[in-house]
């Protein structure tokens, strides 16, 4: 496949891809007659495990510290081994603190959700959508919404 084929199926960019291979990421490809780059269906599954690495938050530095390992050959297993192990304890305790945070973000929607329904109950609901027009009616800005969680 060319490299546009490959920017499609990976959803980089091809300077992105081009970037990757200038700087190691990616092993340099076969070329065609015309010089045109011809890249091969490992380096696509090779570029869906670098987007993993990626997702788990791996810097390019790290990225490229395994590639090269890899590009050795099996002899360097264990590092390789070593360094996934460390992330996979970073990505558990991300994973697990996401989910103190979803669950506190759960107590606190259903604690909004008893309010509001107590309110209903009472007649005295008021519309947040109502709020937020009046302000801009005003010509108030709300800012984005910073995620802050509460422990209470």
């Amino acid at each position: 496949m060319y490299i546009g084929d490959l920017a499609r199926a990976t959803g980089l960019s091809i300077d992105t891809l081009r970037y990757y291979e200038k700087i190691g990421l990616i092993p340099p490809p076969l070329r065609d007659a015309g010089g045109r780059r011809v890249y091969d269906a490992e380096t696509l599954r090779w570029i869906a495990f670098l987007q993993r690495l990626k997702a788990t938050g791996m810097g390019i530095a790290d990225m490229l510290a395994y590639a090269r390992l890899r590009a050795e050959g099996d002899q360097t297993s264990a590092p390789r081994r070593k360094m996934l192990e460390t992330l996979r304890a970073l990505v558990a305790a991300q994973i697990r603190d996401l989910t103190d945070c979803l669950e506190i973000l759960d107590g606190k929607i259903e604690t909004y959700r008893t309010i509001e329904a107590g309110l209903a109950a009472d007649g005295q609901t008021e519309s947040l959508s109502h709020d937020a027009s009046n302000d801009r009616r005003a010509g108030h800005r709300r800012k984005p919404l910073r995620p802050r969680l509460e422990t209470t």
